[in-house]
């Protein structure tokens, strides 16, 4: 099972996060920064996959990978293929490239949620449901299509009501 879900920059401000279990705010935090040092130590030659065990708890791991200034890291359990994780951060990010061309950090800033729609798009509870990035965009698509047109409703109904009283 996928534990979190964490994307930082690296200067150590994590741009998303997601936990699937629950985890108390401080924990998170804790959680981060502890990520992050562990992140900064590695040097570029070494494997993407490190034993969580010591800061995350025992049976964790966590795979990673460095796109620009963004790490992009899983956290998981032994019930995970490591090699699929890895595979996994790879469609996650060709998914952003397609919606936002040629992603950075301020694309995850200012588009927040359509990071989280498609996150929730792949991984379900902790539970991977789609690795194909064509039918994740055609969700996304949709979705946004749904929050445009919902968002227009929304405008003319208030707009006839603050006309006809």
């Amino acid at each position: 099972m996928i534990s979190a879900v964490i994307v930082i920059n690296n200067q150590g401000k994590p741009r998303l996060t997601k936990f699937y279990n629950y985890t108390a705010v401080e924990q998170q935090q804790q959680i981060i920064r502890s990520i992050y040092s562990v992140l900064c130590l590695q040097p570029e030659n070494v494997s993407n996959f490190i034993e969580g065990g010591s800061f995350l708890g025992p049976d964790s791991r966590l795979v990673y990978k460095l796109f620009a200034t963004l790490y992009f890291v899983f956290v998981f359990d032994s019930s995970e293929n490591e090699l699929a994780m890895f595979d996994l951060i790879q469609v996650y990010v060709e998914t952003l490239e397609k919606c936002f061309s040629n992603v950075c950090e301020l694309d995850i800033v200012l588009n927040y949620s359509k990071m989280h729609t498609i996150l929730d798009e792949m991984i379900l509870g902790g539970q991977v449901v789609e690795t194909n990035s064509e039918k994740i965009m055609q969700a996304v698509e949709e979705i946004s299509k749904l929050e445009k047109e919902t968002g227009a409703t929304k405008l003319l109904s208030k707009s006839a009501s603050l006309l006809w009283g």
